[in-house]
């Protein structure tokens, strides 16, 4: 019998659930908690009927991704824990894969599979940390929608490997093996993040305490990404930027953070350049691009 839990937050990504949950009895999965953010499109309902040995537990109100995850996981009577978005899918063997991983490296608080898109391709995630150089090329408006560094942005991909199993700074949060001893020692996930930011702030506190993160490719993970959060995308993308925020102030120096905020507001300046040029075009999809306006200019305000 696997050492290894499988805890999943959902919110209204019913059919990406079930498929879930059907991979995760396939890998043999023998504990499984499903963590239900306020779903409103019968999730409870199909988990219920379609899997009575998985064990629900309800939220009335949508607490964070964090909060969640922490309810669920301490649920949980396994050493080891397999946290997934709700729109994964893993392998048969996952499980036992990423137990003996953790077995074999003690010093690793965390390890993250190999993430794919549905079509196979892969999708990266393990990552430098918010603020490094690296990151910063990766997450502005220049790099991903004018292509104007893509030569560097390939640069950070190949100095990111995918191929071995190594330490790194953070790994996705679509998919975690968590060491629950670990877990607990820096008392889970931040539940001041609601989303964004959170995997990253709990594998940073990892790190301090002395544990290591770890891209561990020895299994593959299906992410379709976004199931959730892409029905609310102009919020999330405004969660998103206070995520960084908020990380930079907890963990960076001052000037550091004075500077990166700098960064990011140059960052949405570039971003209503983009938007207000799209509106103008006759394929723009309106109602969306005046949305993402209106988020942009609010955030700019924002101290």
């Amino acid at each position: 019998m696997t050492r290894m839990a499988v805890a999943v937050v959902n919110l209204n990504t019913r059919e990406h659930l079930r498929v879930c949950l059907r991979t995760a009895l396939a890998a043999a999965a023998r504990e499984i908690v499903v963590a239900d953010n306020g779903s409103s499109d019968g999730s409870l309902e199909m988990v219920r009927a379609e899997y009575p040995g998985v064990r629900l537990q309800v939220h009335s109100e949508n607490p964070g991704y964090g909060a969640a995850s922490n309810r669920a996981i301490a649920a949980c009577t396994s050493p080891y824990v397999l946290l997934l978005n709700s729109d994964t899918e893993i392998r048969p063997g996952a499980l036992e894969a990423l137990t003996a991983y953790l077995d074999e490296q003690p010093e690793s608080g965390i390890a993250g599979p190999r993430l794919l898109n549905p079509d196979g391709t892969l999708q990266p995630s393990c990552y430098p940390f918010p603020g490094s150089l690296a990151w910063l090329l990766d997450n502005n408006t220049l790099s991903r929608s004018v292509g104007v560094v893509p030569g560097l942005r390939d640069l950070c991909y190949r100095t990111s490997p995918h191929d071995r199993a190594r330490p790194v700074p953070f790994v996705k949060g679509a998919a975690l093996a968590i060491r629950r001893t670990a877990f607990d020692e820096v008392r889970g996930f931040d539940e001041s993040f609601f989303m964004y930011a959170e995997e990253v702030d709990l594998c940073y506190r990892l790190g301090a305490a002395g544990w290591e993160i770890h891209f561990a490719p020895v299994t593959d993970v299906t992410h379709v990404g976004g199931a959730s959060t892409r029905q609310v995308r102009t919020a999330m993308a405004i969660e998103h930027y206070r995520a960084d925020l908020r990380f930079y102030r907890r963990h960076y120096a001052p000037a550091r953070v004075a500077s990166l905020v700098a960064l990011h507001k140059l960052n949405l300046v570039a971003r209503l350049v983009r938007d207000s040029v799209s509106l103008r075009s006759a394929r723009a999809d309106r109602p969306n691009v005046a949305e993402d306006l209106a988020a942009w200019k609010r955030l700019l305000l924002e101290g």
